[in-house]
């Protein structure tokens, strides 16, 4: 990682389409399940589109990893300088600067440690995460996102008391929305025709705040120009106090955003890993 932070963009680039490519073609699982979702997702598109698709969508899960270092070792100001452009930023910011408080959508696709950097710099705010099992990883993430003045906060009762503390406050929180959350915090409800067990904590945040709910990405220019940071505000049922409105509107906020470049999504992730009727969905 401390290697992949001073090493130049478009040679980490490179090294990771290469490595895409290995993981295209050789029989890996990871690309037997990015094939699976991508199936389900987009079933009228050809298979010959879906094979162009898979193997961008390998390319791109390499160069996530291979980008983390520059997000996470180099001065704040260095990782800053890597967002070259902007759209819908000028909203996001007028609501995170009024007193109603901010929900801001990040879902796993292109470079979410920069989009959040990004738009959270100089904004007090706290982010939900799942602390990993390893102590010496969880004190990584928590400290290299805290140098960009971000509060990390587990996923637990703590840990939602603590957003919702955040928003009552006027603050910024952000959220990673397409997690599979415990079946306890979550409906099964359609992500891209599929049923998906989705989160109800942003629902619920809604009803009891004034909040408004953002969703966005840090897209990866070609030719390793950096990236361009697109945020926009929800779907307007995402405040309907109709919970399963609340959840279909959540998904395809998400679904939308997924549509600027599908390609940079994390096809990888076994979002369908859990079913209505307890079925298997992977192999």
């Amino acid at each position: 990682m401390q290697l992949g932070a001073w090493l130049p963009l478009s040679f980490l680039q490179l090294l990771a389409k290469c490595w895409g490519i290995c993981l295209y073609l050789l029989p890996t699982k990871v690309k037997a399940i990015t094939k699976k979702n991508l199936i389900s997702c987009f079933p009228t598109k050809s298979e010959s589109d879906l094979e162009k698709l898979t193997r961008a969508s390998l390319i791109n899960t390499a160069t996530t990893f291979l980008e983390m270092g520059k997000s996470w070792v180099p001065p704040m100001a260095e990782s800053l300088k890597l967002v070259v452009d902007s759209e819908g930023e000028e909203q996001f910011l007028s609501a995170a600067k009024s007193s109603c408080g901010v929900i801001l959508l990040a879902p796993h696709i292109g470079n979410w440690e920069i989009f959040g950097f990004h738009l959270c710099d100089e904004l007090k705010s706290t982010w939900l995460y799942q602390p990993p099992k390893f102590e010496l990883l969880d004190k990584l993430i928590t400290n290299t996102r805290s140098r960009a003045g971000i509060e990390m906060t587990p996923t637990n009762r703590v840990g939602v008391s603590n957003i919702l503390r955040a928003l009552k406050r006027g603050e910024v929180v952000g959220i990673l929305p397409d997690q599979i959350p415990p079946l306890e915090g979550g409906r099964f409800t359609p992500f891209f025709g599929e049923p998906a067990l989705t989160m109800t904590l942003v629902s619920k945040l809604v009803q009891k705040t004034q909040a408004k709910v953002f969703c966005g990405f840090a897209k990866r220019l070609p030719n390793a120009k950096g990236y361009k940071v697109i945020v926009e505000e929800a779907t307007n049922d995402i405040y309907s106090r109709d919970i399963n409105k609340s959840l279909i509107a959540l998904n395809q906020t998400i679904e939308k955003t997924i549509l600027m470049s599908v390609e940079q999504y994390s096809w990888e992730y076994k979002r369908f890993r859990l079913r209505p009727d307890g079925s298997r969905f992977y192999d």
